[in-house]
């Protein structure tokens, strides 16, 4: 198992010659690597013959900057020391980190054995085959403590030699020889990465002032001086126009090196629940049968056709009245809702794997649609209408005021429950009061009416609790509102279920969903519809 892990460059010197030095990797601390959350343990990282192990640019074994020149461990972790390259592309590694530009070192190894603890994984045996530069970190202690370059110029022709060898020779650059040679097994026991051997500079080059090469040393090492050679160019400044001309190859001209890239998001619309039903008293339907019976005792008053027994006042030794009681059964019927997609046997084994769940995902979105909009239109059947109000903030309170009271008179339940379409919801929250100020939106109203806001369809109208359903008509109209008492009408419903069936003769699936539900109006008036006027 190959692992990448970095850490962050800390600091820049400028007197030394061209090394880099640091902490490779950390023991006994937690980072991420492209393996998850790893620890290395003490000692656990060896390194191969030292010369071996080269510095690269980004993972990037073509793009090869230095080689390692010695190490040293300690109960802290290893620490490396690498020799830059004298080539252009070795120079641009370490301008690129002294303007803190790169700030990370990024080791790779192989594992050669580990144990899996609860969280993390413990690395007790990695081999070191790797160090490049990069961005960013992922061991926070793993730094590179020390960027060592020479600042000694030389003339302009060995400038100019050096590098003409650079844009004529197609090679990976190497790293010169030292001239103080570390031996392979130069890990020591001290706890100070500077113990390691000093090392001898790399030929000495200099950046020609001039642009007297076929190899362009851009100066454009951040956004401020893009910007600045952007203008520049625009101005006329030909050596300007050099770092920003467009590239001969782009994705333009290359397009098949740029795929498209699929999110594991899934965008869609049908984010509705079912806030009628939410609204309204609900029970576990019986596993059997197709129709359920509930006892019941409704008078007149109540919408029903029952009699209660009845208690009067007698006088000393007078007769007692007899009365009767009436009752009946109340039936829901019940009903099968399901849905169903056809899939190819590709579609299913050869896509990702997020598309079945989320099938199944719109298929219970689709069930909570189905099932809802049948409850609507089971209080549009069986509630009884309000008295006509008009569209406005006052027909609003005037609704709210004289239907919970109605409901309470008649079922001897409280109306607990505001249910809105979306144009009911609009005229909530734009409901003000005769000063212009808002009513259910207020921050901190003088008076709160409630609360209707832009960000829930939950709220409160008046005392009642709002339930916003935007399967409700469309506009301000009879029936785009209903004060209930939630026991005037139960919902009973089933468990989901999904049923995945198998077509041999072409190899297609049948995936399903079902369940089963059935509504009961116990009290009729305690189910009353808006009535605009």
């Amino acid at each position: 198992m190959r692992l990448t892990f970095s850490g962050n460059i800390e600091a820049v010197d400028n007197g030394e010659r061209r090394t880099i030095s640091g902490k490779i990797a950390p023991y006994g601390e937690v980072g991420n690597t492209s393996a998850g959350r790893v620890v290395f343990a003490v000692n656990s990282i060896s390194v191969p013959e030292t010369k071996k192990v080269k510095l690269l640019m980004s993972h990037d074994n073509s793009n090869v900057v230095g080689r390692m020149q010695s190490y040293s461990s300690n109960s802290s972790g290893l620490f490396g020391s690498f020799k830059v390259s004298a080539s252009s592309r070795g120079t641009d590694a370490i301008l690129l980190a002294q303007e803190q530009l790169i700030d990370g070192l990024s080791v790779g190894v192989d594992v050669e054995d580990s144990e899996q603890k609860k969280d993390y994984l413990l690395v007790t045996a990695a081999v070191l085959k790797e160090v490049s530069l990069v961005e960013s970190a992922a061991f926070p202690s793993a730094t590179v403590l020390d960027i060592a370059a020479i600042n000694n110029a030389v003339d302009e022709k060995e400038a100019q030699e050096t590098d003409k060898k650079e844009t004529t020779v197609n090679k990976t650059p190497e790293v010169a020889e030292e001239s103080a040679k570390v031996p392979d097994d130069a890990a020591s026991n001290t706890d100070d990465v500077g113990a390691t051997a000093p090392v001898e500079a790399a030929r000495k080059i200099i950046r020609p002032s001039a642009l007297n090469t076929q190899r362009v040393r851009t100066p454009i090492v951040s956004m401020a001086t893009y910007t600045e050679h952007k203008i520049k160019a625009a101005l006329g400044d030909d050596d300007s126009k050099l770092y920003i001309q467009a590239a001969d190859d782009s994705f333009t001209t290359n397009p098949a090196f740029s795929p498209v890239q699929y999110l594991t998001e899934f965008v869609s619309n049908t984010n509705f629940d079912t806030p009628t039903i939410n609204a309204l008293s609900q029970a576990t339907l019986p596993n059997a049968g197709m129709s359920i019976q509930v006892p019941a005792l409704v008078t007149s008053a109540g919408g029903g056709g029952g009699t209660a027994p009845v208690v009067t006042v007698e006088a000393e030794a007078g007769a007692v009245e007899n009365t009767g009681m009436v009752t009946a059964y109340l039936t829901g019927t019940v009903k099968k809702y399901s849905g169903m997609n056809t899939l190819s046997i590709e579609l299913l084994t050869r896509s990702d794997p997020n598309f079945y769940a989320e099938l199944t995902n719109q298929l219970q979105r689709a069930y909570s649609l189905a099932t809802d909009a049948a409850v609507i239109a089971d209080i549009i059947s069986g509630g009884v209408q309000g008295s006509a109000v008009a569209a406005t903030s006052a027909g609003i309170i005037s609704y709210v005021s004289t239907e919970s009271a109605n409901i309470y008179k008649n079922t001897s339940y409280f109306a607990r429950n505001y249910i809105a379409g979306p144009s009911q919801w609009s005229l909530l929250m734009g409901a003000t009061d005769t000063t212009g100020r808002p009513i259910y939106t207020a921050i901190q109203p003088m008076n709160a009416g409630g609360s209707a806001l832009p960000t829930t369809i939950r709220g409160n109208v008046l005392g009642l609790d709002l339930y916003v359903d935007h399967q409700m008509v469309a506009t301000t109209i009879d029936d785009s509102a209903f004060i209930v008492a939630p026991e005037a009408m139960t919902v009973y419903r089933s468990p989901q279920a999904y049923l995945s069936v198998n077509v041999v003769t072409n190899l297609q699936v049948q995936v399903a969903i079902y369940g089963f539900m059935a509504t009961i109006v116990k009290i009729s008036k305690g189910l009353v519809r808006y009535n605009l006027t």
